[in-house]
């Protein structure tokens, strides 16, 4: 197994076995962008940033991890790449390579942008400038290369070396370094002000040529501070990985990946003096870490949402994305959208206009994603590190408020039941089961009642082996857009004594497991007309029943004995 949080994911990965049981945490409104990771490219080399240039091309560059920036001009790859810097870049580790690149505000003009990197020589986290051709705006000029920074990695570490550029409004030049590597901080570089380890950095680079190619800005918080380096913007982070401006409001929003137990999003409000301290290594988001030597909590600015390690309703590792201000989708608009790099979950966080958060989770989407970027106009992308570039968009806002959802097991079955307070032009519900908490099969479905004041429904589930089982709703309105609910899971113990299998089919089979007789077995549709009857004549175990081909949509399925009969209700999909 390889990829970009190998060394996190073979530490942590035990977590996965201690889900417990979760409603929803009140009520949730499904009054929300439904996102949809759409396949815009495939076949790249460990893509792991995504830019503009903003000079009215709209073309995206694409960095590889491997060493080369690609060019996209929104229906083709370019065959050679935009600069290649493999020669350059040590990509070893898992979190080592060509990391990021920005553009400067006045690429336009002076041609100039800048990329970060992991140095051939030693891994020691690099910082460059570079040109554009001026005869070629889809190549770089390697020959006008200079080095701003080489940040020299502790102990030999080849983790922890964040790794995104951004401008902010200001004109200055951000990045965000990790703490250094290995794990829990050992060197305490990230509480250290002699150390740019652990640090979102804030330099100036206009009209600067001459060694080392940046000077500090005159407002950076710690300017006159003896004991603390002046590039420092913030401090107390573990690895900023991916981070951003809202290009709305200015906003910065910091996913900070986490050690043990704890993911993290940050907010720095516009306008905000620098200066901020997140807190690690002493706390791991709101969680005592070490807190040897630290100041309480309070001390440090908390982030806005954490969540913990599974694969249910979390994950194990953050990738920071952007606050949604295009055009294309405006459902989407101000949701900041975030992912985890290991569950595939992926989050919406919007102010709730009191000062506090709304969040909102969706899993199914695709897993390993790595980084996300915008286009010019605002759009919204994704990539994974296996390759593939996404165009991230949203269906429609489906009008349904999802009170709880739950399950009970009992002897082989699971019984599952929700309840909404809203409805309106809702379909149906459809009731998806998960071995892993990541890979959904529909096994029914649940028309909806379309009350305006909401329903009760309930759904029971077969299982023919003891196990831990995941369950997820998929909520679709007539216009066929849908919005999942969270993930819940529960352990089965038992076996049913008389039952049906499966409730959703699409093999054109139906299986009766029967420990007592019965004498026949029918099939019906909603309207009592009988599809089918066979005689079984007191038969027990496995019997496999082969559907009509006319039987299709929702039907019953009914076995009867002597004084006693089962009824199931299943749906047929042909």
């Amino acid at each position: 197994m390889s990829n970009f949080y190998l060394r996190k994911f073979r530490v942590l990965n035990i977590s996965f076995i201690i889900i417990v049981l979760q409603l929803l945490p009140g009520p949730r409104s499904i009054g929300q962008p439904a996102l949809n990771f759409n396949p815009l490219l495939t076949g790249l080399s460990s893509p792991v940033d995504i830019v503009n240039a903003g000079d009215g091309t709209n073309r995206l560059f694409i960095v590889e991890k491997t060493g080369q920036i690609r060019i996209y001009e929104g229906s083709a790859l370019l065959a050679s790449p935009f600069i290649d810097l493999t020669d350059s870049i040590t990509s070893g580790g898992s979190e080592q390579g060509l990391l990021s690149l920005v553009f400067d505000p006045n690429y336009g003009t002076n041609r100039t942008f800048f990329v970060y990197y992991t140095r051939s020589s030693d891994g020691a986290v690099t910082i460059a400038r570079f040109q554009t051709s001026l005869s070629n705006p889809d190549s770089a000029d390697r020959s006008t290369g200079v080095i701003l920074f080489t940040i020299p990695k502790p102990h030999g570490q080849t983790n922890h070396n964040g790794g995104k550029l951004n401008f902010g409004p200001d004109g200055y030049l951000y990045f965000g370094i990790g703490d250094g590597g290995g794990a829990g901080d050992a060197d305490n570089l990230a509480q250290n002000g002699n150390a740019l380890q652990g640090k979102i950095l804030r330099i100036n680079v206009n009209n600067v040529n001459a060694p080392p190619y940046y000077t500090i800005p005159p407002d950076n918080p710690f300017i006159s501070s003896p004991t603390i380096r002046h590039e420092i913007w913030a401090m107390g982070l573990r690895n900023p990985w991916r981070w951003s401006f809202d290009r709305s409001t200015q906003d910065i929003w910091i996913a900070d990946v986490g050690q043990n137990a704890w993911e993290e999003v940050n907010v720095i409000p516009a306008g905000t003096a620098g200066g901020l301290n997140f807190g690690w290594r002493c706390y791991e988001g709101i969680n005592p870490f070490n807190t040897a030597g630290c100041q309480p909590l309070s001390s440090y600015t908390s982030p806005i949402f954490e969540y913990p390690h599974n694969n249910s309703t979390g994950g194990f590792a953050v990738t920071g994305g952007y606050v949604y201000r295009g055009t294309d989708f405006p459902a989407m608009a101000g949701y900041y959208i975030t992912a985890d790099y290991i569950s595939g979950n992926v989050w919406k966080i919007k102010p709730n206009g009191s000062g506090g958060w709304n969040v909102s989770m969706q899993s199914g989407l695709p897993g390993n994603i790595v980084s996300f970027g915008e286009g010019e106009n605002g759009a919204l992308f994704a990539a994974s590190l296996t390759g593939s570039l996404f165009s991230v968009q949203a269906s429609a806002i489906l009008p349904v408020t999802l009170l709880n959802f739950g399950a009970t097991s009992d002897k082989g079955a699971v019984l599952l039941s929700w309840q909404t307070s809203y409805e309106q032009d809702l379909s149906r519900f459809v009731i998806e089961y998960s071995t892993d908490g990541n890979n959904f099969t529909p096994v029914g479905e649940v028309a909806a009642t379309n009350a305006a004041t909401g329903g009760a429904y309930s759904f029971r589930h077969i299982v023919l082996n003891a196990s831990r089982i995941y369950y997820r709703l998929t909520m679709i309105d007539k216009d066929d857009n849908r919005d999942y609910s969270k993930i819940i899971s529960t352990i089965v113990t038992g076996t049913a004594g008389n039952y049906i299998y499966p409730t959703f089919i699409n093999s054109g089979m139906v299986s009766l497991y029967l420990n007592d007789p019965f004498n026949t077995v029918e099939l019906l549709d909603l309207s009592g007309r009988l599809l089918l009857k066979q005689v079984i004549d007191g038969r027990t175990g496995r019997i496999d029943i082969r559907l009509p081909k006319a039987a299709s949509g929702t039907v019953l399925v009914r076995v009867n004995g002597r004084g006693t009969s089962l009824l199931q209700k299943v749906l047929i999909n042909h």
